[in-house]
């Protein structure tokens, strides 16, 4: 999956929190969502000043879709959304989260799903490549 597929998927997918999501998907949005904070913060800088005016837009618009795609990524490690409160320990958590993150996915269905990646690569080994 690359940055625009990833992108389009997520955000088709705004509150979808079943299924499961590849780590490229999970990733790549995680990209798309601090590069749209980083200009939103200059754009405010430029603009308001210290008010923050286009972070807080862009962070309550992506949020939602940023919570949705770490659940669906947990799920494809085959474990359950609520680990993501773990984030709330703190640093410990975060470092837990981005491990699980960073995890390959269950190989074929688990109890959340189809494996993303076995739909990927058919399409592949069909093209030939």
């Amino acid at each position: 999956m690359d940055f625009g597929q990833a992108v389009k998927t997520c955000l088709n997918k705004y509150a979808t929190f079943s299924g499961r999501a590849q780590r490229s998907e999970y990733w790549y949005f995680f990209l798309f969502t601090a590069v749209v904070n980083i200009v939103a913060s200059v754009l405010d800088a430029a603009v308001f000043g210290d008010t923050p005016v286009f972070y807080l837009i862009a962070t309550l618009a992506l949020i939602l879709p940023s919570v949705a795609a770490g659940i669906r990524r947990l799920h494809d490690t085959d474990k359950s959304g609520w680990w993501l409160l773990i984030s709330l320990v703190p640093v410990i958590g975060i470092i837990v989260l981005i491990v699980f993150f960073c995890q390959r996915g269950t190989v074929g269905p688990n109890r959340f799903g189809p494996d993303p990646l076995q739909g990927s690569l058919s399409n592949t080994l069909r093209a030939g490549i």
